[in-house]
């Protein structure tokens, strides 16, 4: 494969990023959600984006994360705490707002916030982040405010594409790769 190359706006972009947040069902995951009979939800996580996560950590550690979910999981809180997330917002019906409220403790604006989103519930955010970004699966409506579909659909490496735009930016991606 060939290596990606991505627009220069799309750098200038990922260039002011300090947040990275993003939806978990659809982004971090496929959208696909087991029930158990004690309503244990079991979902399928790709090691992609734990990859992302941690070689974003090791290279941009003033780069904050959130994942901001309209469900409930433990399943989601444990792998949270796991990855060292710097901010879990679950039961959200208002990701704007989560996310307004994030970027006011970080003291930072809009545009320094990338956002990965798969639906409607996501578009507030999509439209307003300084870098968005949805799965090449997403909804119509998430992908017309997005500025950047991904190669990928949604739990296989979305979230992890962006940390590599985001240090391809930053001139790190080079370090990341030897």
């Amino acid at each position: 494969e060939k290596m990606r190359r991505y627009s220069k706006q799309l750098l200038l972009s990922a260039k002011k990023i300090k947040l990275i947040a993003t939806d978990i069902d659809g982004v971090l995951t496929s959208g696909e959600v087991i029930l158990l009979e004690n309503n244990e939800e079991i979902k399928i996580w790709n090691v992609r984006d734990r990859l992302g996560m941690h070689v974003l950590k090791q290279y941009l550690p003033e780069i904050k994360v959130a994942w901001i979910t309209g469900r409930q999981s433990k399943q989601v809180t444990a792998r949270a705490k796991e990855l060292s997330v710097d901010f879990l917002v679950q039961s959200c019906c208002d990701k704007n707002k989560a996310v307004i409220e994030i970027a006011n403790k970080l003291n930072i604006d809009y545009s320094r916030v990338a956002y990965i989103g798969d639906d409607v519930i996501d578009i507030s955010v999509l439209k307003n982040a300084g870098l968005s970004v949805c799965p090449k699966d997403a909804v119509d409506e998430a992908k017309k405010y997005s500025k950047y579909i991904s190669k990928y659909e949604g739990g296989k490496g979305v979230f992890r594409e962006v940390c590599e735009i985001v240090m391809k930016a930053a001139n790190v991606w080079d370090k990341v790769t030897g």
